[in-house]
């Protein structure tokens, strides 16, 4: 069928159709490089490690036999993978709500004019400059039993013995739970001086001349101000939470008896330890569900309570 018994059954395309037609050909070439990098390193992984959840591997990760949801089933029968899933769970929790209520106090103390500001700004920004393996290692020796500056802040304040935190199965989680928390408190409290710089003061001036308090201007005017920060640094740091690995690594390698055996920390002794990489394919995938489940119960939940006006 020719380009003329098509035109004359369909009717000429209108102007617009071919308007965008042509702008679509003529974007393909600015688009095409980033949809190449998205479907090399984003869209083919996912697809892979899908792929390699169904199947036993050998020992080069080469998919050998089929055994479908086999080893889904095997994992939440393992008592080992329940516990990574709980104490990820429970390090996002230590993480991301203490984390945020931090970052917003000290946003809030950077945005005064007092002498010296400098010095703290530089104290609290400093850990976005480092890389994970820097500050896991500064927090390696800050909870080492021999020379932490901690435990000698702690005996001499409250009279407590040595501690080795990280050889307990309680204080181990907490420890990491601090390094991560230092380490992201610089990201998350310049988003929310950013918003609070943003703020009108004439919404202040108008609460001062109602007689509102210091507190009920936070309450009423300076959080629904800045929720949509709020909600962002919320989303995107229990995202990250989740993929938490470099400071188990460094600090605790998932010990003692698996405390802080996180769920990203089992995949990666799965897969390069035991060489089980369907197995740890099989986990990535769930946590992967579970952090896509998370976070759209925070849009569905937490974004009604946001205000964008």
């Amino acid at each position: 069928m020719g380009a003329t018994e098509i035109t004359a059954r369909t009717g000429p395309i209108p102007n617009n159709r071919r308007r965008t037609i042509f702008e679509f050909l003529q974007s393909m070439p600015f688009i095409l490089p980033a949809l190449i990098l998205f479907a090399v390193f984003f869209f083919y992984p996912i697809v892979k490690v899908v792929y390699l959840s169904l199947f036993l591997t050998n020992s080069q990760g080469v998919a050998k036999h089929f055994v479908g949801l086999a080893q889904y089933v095997e994992l939440f029968q393992s008592p080992d993978f329940v516990q990574s899933l709980l104490v990820t769970l429970e390090f996002v929790l230590m993480t991301v709500i203490p984390g945020i209520i931090l970052a917003l106090v000290l946003a809030l103390l950077l945005e005064r004019s007092i002498r010296g500001i400098g010095i703290f700004q530089t104290i609290i920004f400093s850990p976005i400059s480092m890389s994970v393996a820097a500050v896991s290692t500064i927090g390696l020796m800050a909870f080492n039993p021999s020379v932490s500056l901690l435990n000698f802040i702690l005996q001499r304040l409250f009279g407590l013995p040595n501690i080795n935190w990280l050889n307990h199965t309680f204080s181990s989680l907490v420890a990491i739970a601090l390094v991560t928390v230092w380490m992201n408190i610089g990201f998350s409290t310049i988003v929310l001086l950013g918003a609070l710089h943003n703020v009108p003061t004439e919404l202040y001036d108008s609460g001062r001349v109602d007689g509102t308090n210091y507190l009920q201007r936070l309450r009423y005017i300076t959080i629904p101000s800045i929720s949509p920060s709020l909600f962002f640094i919320a989303v995107v740091s229990m995202i990250g939470s989740f993929q938490t690995f470099g400071q188990v690594n460094i600090l605790t390698q998932g010990g003692p008896a698996g405390a802080t055996n996180v769920v990203v920390y089992s995949i990666y002794r799965n897969a390069f330890f035991n060489f089980q990489y369907g197995l740890a394919s099989a986990q990535a995938v769930i946590l992967f569900l579970i952090v896509l489940v998370l976070t759209l119960l925070q849009f569905l939940v937490l974004e009604r309570r946001v205000s964008y006006s």
